[in-house]
């Protein structure tokens, strides 16, 4: 491989205490493969892995954000020492574009620590691996070490008749042996001008764990023997690390350590603790309290308490099942320095990479959306700034950031105070993908749904969130009508916007469309922004509100209704006065009114005119008109059945007059005047009597009549004469007192109904027979559900029929 120069940013250092520190921006790294190789100015360059790592005092981990974070002792093997002051270790930096590294750059990165100030005793606790080193003047390790990395040292210290050896206590008894070997077992022994060190890993089989303060810790006892002829030189050379006493809360981390380590205090009654110090990386922290950090400690305890998000630390996004959360990385060490009669003075330090459980961030959607501007404005947040938006879909309609705002559609970042931010998009109530539904009266609901497509963290690991925002605004104006009349028809015009969309309108129970506008005789005629309708004064569906001699009050309802739910909105009416002389008025209660023109040359008596009952006279008259009303079962009255239809019939009449004369011949009106009314009424609307009754909104159309000048040969046509015949609804099984006719009675679907119906007519030839009887759910007789009480005469079973109408 070649050597290159460093691009800019790319490698960071420093020292800090006895620890070289480096990083690497990942940035530069472009997603590249990379090797760390350790310069050894004898032996080349060593590619470092975890093995060499913990033996030879190299830390090699990444950052929250996955940058390359590389440490190591001062008193790593193929460090360069002089006089236990300065110094050097010289790093490779290999990257390539393949895993097998080939073709790859090599940067070479040299390093500079300067560490005059050595306690006694130094421990370092680092994450791989435990240090002691021990400040001692003794003659220097045999060559006959001949390992590679031995050779770092300088020459005055090989003589030829050392040797050392290494006596480890743990449970399983003592075992003492050679340098050599200790290597083989992952151990680093060696010492410098002017101390003894042991490295030694995590968890070794030489090692124990114990439980000091309620923490636990990783213990290596051990003795470092020195002979040479009459010289025995025994080095404590014990260390002891904690290996948890991290504790988390929902915005807290606590690191806990204990303060006296029996293991390394021979004499707890003399121990006295000096200076304690913590720091991030690799800064001291001089004022833990502005930063809202908690240095504390006590008899038994060194507590350190960091809020989780403190700046010195990384925040980093993640996802776990779906959910979106972050983790929180923070490097933390910390120096305590104490003194004891053993060994004067003992520099501890821990080195802690502290990194949080995944906590769980639920994203919001905020809907800041203000109706009057027809805006949807949806805030989703908040997020680690190491989350990007990359797709969108609205309405399930996907489109990239740029698509979306080429579209019309406004997305925009939104930065808040607690370094997160949101997202923040904009969409027109009138865009083509936000759903709208008519709802209420005159309001429409404007649904925008929202999937959100986020790339997430370091890892670019893609999470999904949908969402619906709603809103609901009075937009929609209900149509008002307006009504005029001429001579003989009522108009009524309301606008055409909206209808058979949102609404409909109805006649009775009867959709009005075309075909029952012609049925009815209507003329309906829309423009470009209404529909006028005219009705006949005496079309179907005209409610008359007064009839009096020779003139008419005239009304017509149609509903506004919502096209789904049926529910009325608006009820629109026409009511107008008219003058008319001749009429015929067919009630649905039975009630007949007559307006008829009686010219007649020579003018007859108008008081003499009568109906086939004699005693049912004009209610008025004047010289060429009589005004009539009657009921159909009164007045003589004959019913007929023709088709679908009944048919009541009456005559209007004036009898013969003999004029007195003086001799014979006589001289007469010939022939009798005779005006012949007629009101037709549909079958299935026979009229009911007695205690169904309807409203006058909802009434079935009236019958249609007619009057008709006839001889007296039609008078022999056959007919039936309308019987007399009354229903009650009683009040109890009694059948004492009575409902009052003509009124809506309620009653549930566990109450008995008494009904009586009599047929009030002395004629022998004549039986009653009761043929359907039955309750709805309204005053419409036609409605429907609707519970037989009575079929074809004989009594029917209603079950779990609701509370309904009689």
């Amino acid at each position: 491989s070649t050597l290159y120069v460093l691009p800019p940013g790319f490698v960071e250092s420093s020292c800090r205490s006895r620890i070289f520190w480096m990083k690497l921006n990942k940035l530069l790294l472009q997603g590249k493969f990379f090797q760390l190789e350790i310069y050894d100015p004898y032996a080349g360059p060593v590619l470092l892995d975890e093995k060499l790592a913990s033996r030879c005092g190299y830390v090699l981990s990444e950052d929250v954000w996955g940058n390359p974070i590389f440490r190591a002792s001062v008193l790593g093997c193929h460090v360069a020492n002089e006089a236990d002051e300065l110094f050097s270790l010289t790093v490779n930096i290999k990257v390539s574009s393949f895993s097998s590294m080939r073709a790859a750059v090599t940067y070479t990165y040299p390093m500079y620590c300067s560490y005059p100030s050595w306690a006694p005793r130094e421990i370092v606790c680092e994450e791989n691996y435990m240090e002691v080193s021990v400040k001692t003047d003794v003659p220097a390790v045999s060559n006959g070490y001949t390992v590679a990395w031995m050779s770092a040292l300088p020459e005055t210290q090989n003589v030829a008749y050392q040797q050392w050896q290494l006596m480890f206590v743990s449970p399983s008894g003592r075992k003492r042996i050679t340098i050599s070997d200790a290597v083989k077992l992952g151990y680093s022994f060696n010492n410098t001008l002017s101390r003894v060190y042991l490295r030694a890993p995590y968890h070794s089989n030489e090692s124990d764990v114990s439980v000091v303060s309620g923490v636990n810790m990783n213990m290596v006892t051990s003795t470092s023997m020195y002979r040479q002829r009459w010289l025995l030189l025994l080095i404590d050379t014990t260390v002891s690390c904690p290996v948890d006493g991290i504790s988390f809360t929902d915005t807290k981390i606590t690191w806990t350590v204990p303060i006296v380590i029996p293991t390394l205090v021979v004499q707890e009654s003399t121990f006295l603790s000096k200076n304690i110090v913590m720091g991030v990386d690799d800064q001291v922290i001089v004022n833990p309290e502005e930063k809202n950090y908690l240095l504390e400690h006590n008899e038994t305890h060194i507590r350190i308490t960091i809020p989780i998000g403190a700046e010195e630390g990384k925040l980093k996004s993640s996802i776990s099942g779906g959910v979106y959360g972050v983790i929180y990385r923070i490097d933390l060490f910390l120096e305590h320095t104490w003194t004891d009669a053993g060994w004067q003075t003992t520099k501890y330090t821990v080195v802690k990479s502290i990194t949080t459980p995944f906590m769980p961030q639920i994203p919001t959607v905020i809907n800041n959306t203000v109706p009057e501007e027809r805006l949807f404005n949806v805030e989703f947040g908040h997020f680690l700034l190491d989350v990007s938006l990359v797709a969108i879909a609205i309405g399930n309609v996907p489109f990239t950031p740029r698509e979306a705002q080429y579209h019309g559609f406004k997305i925009y970042e939104t930065f808040f105070s607690n370094r997160t931010k949101g997202f923040i998009l904009e969409v027109s109530f009138d865009d083509p993908y936000v759903l709208k539904e008519y709802v209420n009266r005159n309001e429409t609901k404007y649904t925008l749904l929202v999937n959100y497509t986020l790339s997430v963290g370091p890892e670019m690991t893609l999470y999904y969130h949908s969402a619906e925002v709603e809103c609901v605004i009075a937009d929609i104006e209900l149509p008002e009508a307006s009504g005029y009349c001429d001579e003989q028809n009522l108009y009524l015009t309301l606008p055409t916007f909206g209808l058979h969309k949102y609404w409909n309108l109805y006649l009775g129970n009867k959709l009005l469309n075309q075909h029952v506008a012609l049925t009815n005789g209507y003329l309906a005629a829309t423009n470009s922004t209404h529909l006028i309708l005219q009705i006949p004064l005496f079309a179907a569906g005209v409610i008359y509100e007064e009839v009096s001699f020779q003139k008419i009050k005239a009304r017509f309802d149609v509903a506004l209704r919502k096209v789904r739910t049926m529910e009325t909105l608006q009820m629109f009416s026409i009511s107008c006065r008219f003058n008319s002389s001749a009429f015929i008025i067919c009630h649905p209660d039975g009630t007949v009114v007559v307006s008829a023109q009686m010219k007649t040359v020579p003018a007859i008596d108008m008081s003499k005119i009568k109906l086939r009952d004699s005693s049912c006279k004009p209610k008025e008259y004047n010289e060429a008109h009589a005004f009539f009303k009657f009921h159909v079962t009164t007045c003589g009255t004959s019913v007929r059945f023709e088709g679908d239809h009944i048919i009541y019939e009456n005559e209007i009449s004036y009898e013969k007059e003999i004029l007195p004369g003086q001799s014979i011949p006589t001289i007469t009106r010939d022939p009798d005047y005779r005006l012949t009314v007629l009101c037709y009424y549909q079958a299935k609307e026979t009229l009911v009597l007695g205690a169904l009754v309807s409203d006058s909104a909802t009434s079935p159309p009236f019958g249609s009549g007619t009057m008709v000048p006839r001889s007296n040969t039609a008078a022999y046509r056959r007919v039936r004469r309308a019987l007399n015949v009354v229903s009650r609804v009683s009040k109890d099984e009694s059948f004492m007192e009575f409902y009052e006719p003509n009124k809506a009675i309620l009653k549930r679907s566990v109450e008995p109904v008494f009904l009586e119906v009599e047929l009030k007519d002395e004629n022998p030839n004549v039986e009653l027979y009761l043929e359907n009887c039955w309750v709805t759910r309204s005053l419409d007789f036609n409605s429907t559900p609707r519970w037989n009480i009575t079929v074809e005469g004989r009594v029917a079973l209603i079950i779990n029929a609701p509370t309904s109408k009689a």
